[in-house]
């Protein structure tokens, strides 16, 4: 199949909007990974005075993750998909948080300005059609030293981690996912997994963006070798 992409994409995430979070449900440590992943980002004092960019928010889990582990940060929640964008916002949410409209692609038109203390991109770079224009334009939302924790099925180049994804893909989530509708879409989540960077590669890319102190760090459980934690720094700009 070929994948979804842009505006294509936008709109199956539109349609499955209302049944994505039923299906993140059934999926086993989704939420505590999304959390565990922030708090791998390492800011300090609950997010005290930071500014924080949540990438690709979806549905709002990994702004309730970014909300978990810093209560006290300000948060701006991005997606391209206006259907999941409006789960997102209708949920109850403290003060110190704004969703905004916007494709990663497009974020200076939409109103998104740094300097951010730290970015968070759950399930996003895979997604996108220039993975490099994207870490690009987020170095240069983030302050000098700022972080980028990027949270991603990036598998780990085995074959067994590989037939772990697609045993689970073509077994449980396409099946469920037509029932309602949204093969297409889960299709996708399939190929674009097994098409993009296995987790070595991503890190290089990262340090090829001008990043340092990169790292990538496995999740536990089914997902370990499938799912993995980035965290990198904003490099200094050379002289």
């Amino acid at each position: 199949m070929t994948l979804l992409r842009d505006e294509d994409l936008a709109a199956a995430f539109d349609h499955a909007s209302r049944s994505y979070d039923t299906l993140v449900a059934a999926n086993p440590g989704y939420h505590a990974h999304l959390r565990r992943s922030v708090r791998r980002l390492g800011l300090p004092g609950h997010g005290q005075g930071l500014r924080v960019l949540d990438l690709g928010c979806g549905t709002g889990a990994s702004t309730a993750a970014l909300r978990s582990v810093l209560p006290a940060a300000d948060l701006t929640a991005v997606d391209a998909s206006a259907g999941m964008l409006e789960r997102a916002a209708a949920k109850p949410w403290a003060d110190g948080v704004r969703f905004v409209h916007a494709p990663a692609e497009r974020l200076a038109a939409a109103g998104v300005q740094g300097p951010f203390d730290a970015v968070f991109a759950a399930y996003l770079f895979r997604n996108v059609s220039d993975p490099d224009a994207v870490l690009t334009a987020v170095r240069g939302l983030l302050r000098p030293g700022g972080r980028l924790g990027v949270h991603e099925y990036t598998l780990s180049g085995s074959r067994t981690d590989r037939a772990v994804w697609t045993l689970v893909c073509r077994g449980v989530v396409q099946p469920a996912a037509t029932v309602l509708g949204d093969g297409p879409l889960y299709r996708h989540l399939w190929r674009s997994v097994v098409d993009f960077d296995t987790a070595g590669r991503f890190a290089a890319r990262l340090r090829d963006a001008g990043f340092d102190r990169v790292r990538a760090l496995p999740l536990p459980g089914w997902q370990t070798g499938i799912t993995h934690t980035f965290v990198a720094r904003r490099g200094e700009d050379p002289r």
